[in-house]
């Protein structure tokens, strides 16, 4: 009996998981071992396509959308030196990646939900460590690209969304999936600060990682599970999230699209997965754009100005060894 009561007291379970648990069986999904291919996530059946190019300074998302094409000739290609530092911050990107999503199979091969908690609490981590080491460098003068917070703000408020989501599904029943998320959360807060105060561009990518293998889990179980997921009522907090009155925070995250233009229905709860796959995707998006220095801004920016001169005079730099340089080197107020 005392065994029993140990169980149930670290392994609760909750009203919301009988009623998923009892309209289906949850399947085995196994994401391959295969390296992280952040920028081709395809799919035979219901593409979401990544871009490989992104807007830049110079190129607004309303250009895509009226057709016209802005070259950007001021972006210059890499040495060799530099050519070889990205291989190798990239690979061991996804030495990393590929390591934990080995954990997570071993542990979630067949409980989803959990898998999803866990996942979508690590995926908040790298917005709040980059929106750290922001506030540090505004502390001292070295940054005044307001976008950067802007947008990282706004990507760690859809995935807050996604992870209260995953908990009205039951993802966060037991202890121990609540413990290993948060703990595995506060390493990867100080571990992400520390690479993009060293290389902004390597934990860009890194991120772009991690979204990478999110994106491609839901769209693995959307397919596998999408005939039960139409059966089933979407939870509240994703139809207030997706369909409410002010999606200011939801257009801000999506720097390749012009504000408006996404506006999910929700249904059912496959209408929550798909439009949590297809956030993720933006994230790549963003995140690929984030690793030229320089090239993200706020999508709401370019309909409330067209004017480059004002992004032009933010102070900026490429991790803290460079804004220490730049300090030393010139104004801080002036420093681009």
């Amino acid at each position: 009996m005392a065994a029993a009561m140990l169980s149930s007291s670290l392994f609760p379970t909750t009203h919301l998981n009988k009623p998923l648990t009892s309209q289906f069986r949850p399947l085995s999904f196994r994401p391959s071992f295969s390296r992280i291919r952040a920028s081709l996530l395809q799919d035979k059946e219901d593409k979401v396509i990544l871009q490989d190019s992104f807007p830049s300074k110079t190129a607004s998302p309303f250009d895509s959308a009226t057709g016209s094409n802005a070259s950007d000739d001021s972006v210059s290609s890499p040495s060799a030196w530099e050519k070889g530092v990205i291989k190798v911050e990239q690979s061991v990107n996804i030495f990393l990646t590929d390591s934990v999503i080995k954990i997570l199979d071993a542990l979630y091969h067949d409980r989803n939900y959990a898998r999803f908690f866990v996942l979508e609490t690590i995926a908040r981590v790298p917005y709040f460590a980059f929106m750290s080491i922001l506030h540090m460098y505004e502390s001292f003068g070295w940054w005044r690209r307001a976008d950067y917070l802007k947008v990282h703000f706004a990507e760690s408020w859809n995935e807050m969304h996604h992870l209260l989501i995953m908990e009205e599904l039951g993802g966060n029943a037991w202890w121990f999936d609540r413990f290993l998320a948060q703990h595995i959360a506060i390493f990867y807060y100080f571990m992400t600060a520390l690479m993009y105060a060293i290389s902004p561009r390597m934990a860009y990518h890194f991120s772009e990682c991690v979204e990478s293998h999110a994106f491609e889990t839901y769209d693995k179980f959307i397919k596998e599970q999408g005939e039960e997921l139409k059966k089933m009522p979407a939870p509240e907090v994703a139809v207030n999230y997706y369909t409410g009155d002010d999606l200011y925070l939801f257009d801000e995250f999506q720097t390749s699209r012009v504000p408006n233009t996404r506006r999910p229905t929700i249904e059912n709860l496959y209408d929550v997965f798909l439009n949590i796959r297809d956030d993720e995707a933006e994230h790549c998006k963003t995140m690929r754009a984030c690793q030229t220095h320089g090239n993200l801004r706020s999508p709401h920016s370019y309909a409330e100005d067209n004017d480059e001169s004002v992004c032009t005079l933010e102070a900026g730099c490429e991790g803290i060894v460079d804004c220490i340089k730049k300090s030393v080197t010139s104004n801080p107020a002036k420093v681009k």
